[in-house]
């Protein structure tokens, strides 16, 4: 009897989950393309009032933030497919996210005439480029590890078929 009722819950649990995968998936489309149409209008805009330095900027801005949508619909393929996640692309988003604040803010912060002290501040400039190299080096141990566990899951493989060969 408790059996079947925790066989039950977690075919529950199963069906709940895909929904949510479901939902998510949807909801990066739709994300994706309501991110789309602002990188669209914003050149269009910067067209029509002739500001083409600051359209390029805030379409540069938007591209970032596609990318890290396609990281996660890439991810969520996978893991449909698979039923597995890997955290590296976490770890790809800090990534994108941080090289956008790397390259976006300075450019902005010219375009908006604010003053050279509030341009070079060195200490925000330099955590963040220290953040990128802290996620930098995780990024590479952790994919370094993810193709040392495939390479092993192969020669582990290899050697079972050697032993079962005649």
């Amino acid at each position: 009897m408790i059996a079947s009722f925790e066989d039950r819950l977690l075919s529950a649990l199963r069906a709940f989950n895909h929904i949510l995968h479901a939902f998510l998936a949807v909801a990066l489309v739709l994300a994706s393309m309501m991110v789309l149409w602002e990188f669209a209008m914003a050149v269009v805009h910067s067209f029509e009032i002739n500001n083409l330095a600051h359209g390029f900027l805030q379409a540069l801005g938007t591209l970032f933030i596609v990318w890290t949508l396609s990281s996660l619909i890439s991810a969520e393929i996978n893991y449909v497919q698979t039923g597995v996640f890997h955290v590296v692309v976490f770890i790809e988003v800090a990534m994108i996210t941080l090289l956008r604040q790397l390259i976006v803010e300075p450019v902005r912060t010219v375009t908006a005439g604010q003053s050279i002290e509030q341009v070079t501040n060195t200490w925000h400039y330099g955590l963040l480029l220290a953040s990128l190299l802290v996620i930098g080096i995780l990024h590479k141990l952790v994919t370094s590890s993810e193709k040392k566990g495939v390479d092993q899951d192969s020669f582990t493989m290899s050697d079972k078929k050697k032993r079962t060969l005649p």
